[in-house]
């Protein structure tokens, strides 16, 4: 059964956009860029009427609270699937539960302290003035179904996976990647340049074990594969003149 969007509470047109903060360090930006980037062939696969959101650093909205903010969490990375890309025609200010009433498949946290913020498990009920622990409101209040953890400093990722009401912890593979069925992906460390930091990066493979690769990454391939075919075909060409014979001649 289908339960309609509330319209007597407000929407993502009516809250916050942001608390005023800013993102920690310099490695988060590029890092949400670079998982949207890479994974883009894979969305389009999934949904290729576009119906999918993602949000980068942005807020989700699960319950209605005074203060705004103790209702609200804003994960580093989440993935919506089938929603429309613009709401009502316009940007998404925020997730908003109650309007969109789909569920985020994956939330990732990119962690810059000691990780215990991402792990707090504190209910709401025991802060009933303050925020409830993110871990909390990802397995209890959102029920998302894929939690991530991700922590350069330790060039690790921790995936959980919701079953039966309570997370546990994915179990890697035996190149430490940990899969995502529903998307027919795996989360993994890649150490790498990219933007200009080499860096433990938080990357996706497919089931085949291939990295995938961003758009820059594609067309760097592409033009590496066709200046091997030309040295082969220059090759070919020498040998021929050697031979005496001319390649240009028709």
């Amino acid at each position: 059964m289908t339960i309609a969007p509330r319209t007597d509470l407000p929407d993502h047109r009516h809250l916050p956009e942001t608390d005023g903060t800013f993102v920690k360090n310099f490695q988060e930006h590029p890092q949400s860029i670079l998982l949207t980037d890479s994974i883009q062939g894979v969305l389009a696969a999934r949904h290729p009427d576009g119906r999918y959101a993602i949000g980068q650093d942005c807020g989700i909205y699960w319950q209605l609270t005074e203060p705004l903010d103790r209702g609200v969490v804003a994960p580093d990375w989440f993935y919506v699937p089938d929603v429309p890309p613009l709401l009502d025609g316009q940007r998404r200010r925020s997730y908003v539960l109650w309007q969109e009433q789909i569920i985020p498949l994956l939330c990732l946290e990119f962690v810059s302290g000691d990780g215990q913020e991402e792990r707090d498990a504190t209910p709401a009920a025991a802060r009933p003035h303050g925020k409830p622990g993110k871990f909390w409101v990802y397995e209890q209040a959102l029920r998302v179904p894929y939690y991530g953890i991700y922590e350069v400093d330790r060039a690790a990722i921790t995936l959980y996976q919701r079953v039966n009401g309570r997370y546990r912890i994915c179990p890697p593979d035996g190149q430490g990647r940990v899969a995502i069925a529903p998307l027919g992906v795996a989360l993994g460390i890649w150490w790498g340049h990219y933007l200009n930091q080499y860096l433990p990066w938080l990357r996706w493979w497919d089931a085949q074990g291939n990295l995938l690769l961003t758009g820059q990454e594609q067309a760097q391939q592409e033009r590496q594969r066709a200046n091997q075919a030309q040295q082969r075909a220059d090759r070919l060409a020498a040998k021929l003149r050697a031979l005496g014979i001319d390649p240009e001649d028709g």
